[in-house]
């Protein structure tokens, strides 16, 4: 890894976001009664689309809204200024960790032509709320004005297409409910109210709700670790693998998700119980295995749709073992256009031969060749054996590369370490499968106790 790029400036970035959080200050007080600052920051993202072929009609929008007569075209050109921007500084990022890694990318495809998706009236719905949001701004929000998101999620969730649209519209809503009235509130998460809106608003557009495209993968995919990422509600476990086609062609990487609702009283390594049924690869993963997988759909993104039914456990694979001989040669996988955001990267790493610097705030860094690079332990899951402490001893990393608050920084999936004179790996996913670990064994129990009990409060609610 060539960890002295990371650190050097990315030309055209600070520009790039400089305009962005312009125009997100602009969502703060709203474009119903817009005053002189803010056509300030519709400006700024004027100028910042230029000379692409977003211009004119960018530069038309932000007229009509400095004059408080903005529609929904207008808000959608907006929104769509301010996503290409983010996407420009999302593709920055990614070619300079290209040029980190050293490895190939997967060239991308152009999408399929959009048509007219399903449910259209009730896609103009969730439009019409996002354009009152913004003309209310966030510090108008109240509890009237959040609840018309409510009938237009009713609508979208019987509809599978619909799903992502209405999760996203459904957390949005709840975040903004949590926050009203906006008039008091002290600190306004703008940039994540601004991501929010602005992704929810193109979702509603024609082309948004078809399916991506997909082939199929006939191979050995191995494991490189496990991501898992959870909310009050719900929780997904992400596994980051390398996949080797049977036909003999380049190895790629592929992520392999699985979600599940769940209740926030199931925490830590309980939220296992929640995901195995729901993913074979888990016990694969816990078991250090690779898994044989054919015609296994998996998308231009390289993200596997996991079916058990095409998959079965292989031979042993050491994580650390794929990623020092195979790692190298995989191909990086391509991201789709809606989803090109700084906030979505997430590139795996194998990191060696570094030296620990703790700081006094209680975070960690890798001095590697002379140079620093941040390690995010507050990433990692309280649902496995990996610890901050286990970090902090060892000698070799696999994680995942992010940028996050203006840097780049490393989510560590598993370590290297030593224990009695012997070198151990210590994985985050190390108990998806289940295991004989005293800690996770005492974990698992706990909740398993947890469920017994909310299963048995939920019988006795549906016989009543």
């Amino acid at each position: 890894m060539r960890t002295d790029l990371l650190s050097d400036p990315v030309d055209g970035l600070d520009e790039a976001l400089a305009a962005v959080d312009a125009f997100d200050r602009v969502l703060v007080a709203g474009l119903l009664r817009p005053q002189p600052a803010q056509a300030d920051g519709l400006t700024a993202l004027t100028d910042a689309v230029a000379g692409t072929p977003l211009a004119s009609r960018v530069a038309e929008a932000a007229e009509k809204a400095a004059a408080g007569a903005a529609g929904e075209e207008h808000f959608v050109a907006l929104a769509a200024a301010r996503t290409a921007l983010m996407g420009s500084a999302h593709d920055a990022l990614v070619a300079r960790v290209g040029d980190v890694t050293g490895r190939p990318r997967e060239e991308a495809t152009a999408p399929a032509a959009a048509g007219e998706g399903p449910a259209a009236n009730v896609l103009a719905a969730a439009r019409a709320w996002l354009c009152d949001i913004a003309r209310a701004g966030w510090q108008g929000i109240d509890h009237e004005l959040v609840a018309g998101a409510a009938p237009v999620v009713s609508a979208m969730l019987p509809d599978p297409l619909l799903r992502r649209q209405a999760t996203l519209l459904d957390g949005f809503a709840a975040e903004l409910a949590a926050s009203c009235p906006g008039a008091t509130l002290e600190r306004v998460p703008v940039r994540r109210w601004a991501d929010l809106w602005s992704r929810a608003l193109l979702l509603t557009l024609p082309g948004a709700t078809r399916a991506p495209s997909a082939s199929t993968a006939t191979g050995r995919l191995l494991p490189l670790g496990v991501d898992v990422q959870e909310h009050a509600t719900a929780v997904q476990a992400q596994v980051h693998a390398v996949f080797e086609p049977a036909d003999g062609a380049p190895p790629r990487l592929v992520r392999a998700a699985v979600s599940a609702p769940k209740p926030d009283t199931v925490v830590g390594a309980g939220l296992w119980q929640l995901l195995r049924p729901r993913m074979s690869l888990l016990a694969a993963v816990s078991e250090g295995r690779s898994m044989e997988v054919d015609a296994m759909p998996v998308t231009a993104e390289g993200d596997l749709v996991w079916d058990d039914e095409r998959a079965r456990v292989g031979e042993p694979a050491d994580p650390f073992a794929t990623a020092r001989v195979i790692l190298s040669t995989a191909s990086d996988p391509v991201t789709a256009p809606l989803d090109r955001h700084p906030v979505r990267i997430a590139v795996p790493v194998l990191v060696e031969g570094y030296a620990v610097e703790p700081d006094d705030d209680g975070t960690t860094a890798f001095a590697v060749a002379g140079h620093r690079l941040a390690v995010d332990t507050d990433r990692v899951p309280a649902a496995g054996p990996l610890t901050p402490e286990a970090v902090a001893a060892s000698g070799a990393c696999i994680g995942l590369l992010r940028w996050d608050a203006g840097a780049f920084v490393l989510q560590p999936l598993a370590v290297e370490t030593t224990a009695r004179k012997k070198t151990v790996a210590v994985h985050a996913g190390a108990w998806a499968g289940g295991t004989t670990d005293k800690a996770g064994v005492r974990a698992e129990k706990a909740a398993t106790d947890s469920v017994a009990v909310l299963r048995e409060r939920a019988g006795r609610l549906l016989r009543k």
